[in-house]
């Protein structure tokens, strides 16, 4: 079953626009980025995200999110733990990200 993967990121204040533009195109492009091990293809299904632009006022300091779809929890799980080019992105967050949190889901499941 498709695993919906949610991060959102607080960026650290005083930042330059073009860090943070940079931050987020790094983010998208781990879709081309990540491939599969035995496939060797790109593995993730849809990645998106952007600033936040929520009028409610419930963002609790998050800045900028991102939707990212896998097609298991097989691919998700080497995402996290082995694909080069993700835990590369992850080493390169301490010095812009503030807070980060981590929401996944399949849809239905309750």
């Amino acid at each position: 079953m498709p695993i919906t993967h949610i991060v959102m990121f607080q960026v650290k204040q005083g930042l330059s626009a073009e860090t943070v533009n940079d931050l987020c195109l790094r983010m998208l492009s781990l879709k081309d980025k990540c491939i599969h091990p035995v496939s060797q293809k790109p593995y993730i299904i849809s990645s998106s995200g952007g600033i936040d632009n929520s009028p409610e006022g419930m963002q609790n300091g998050i800045t900028h999110a991102f939707v990212v779809e896998f097609a298991n929890e097989e691919d998700r799980a080497y995402y996290l733990e082995k694909d080069p080019a993700h835990l590369e992105f992850v080493g390169s967050l301490k010095d812009v990200i503030e807070k980060a949190q981590v929401v996944d889901f399949t849809n239905g499941v309750f």
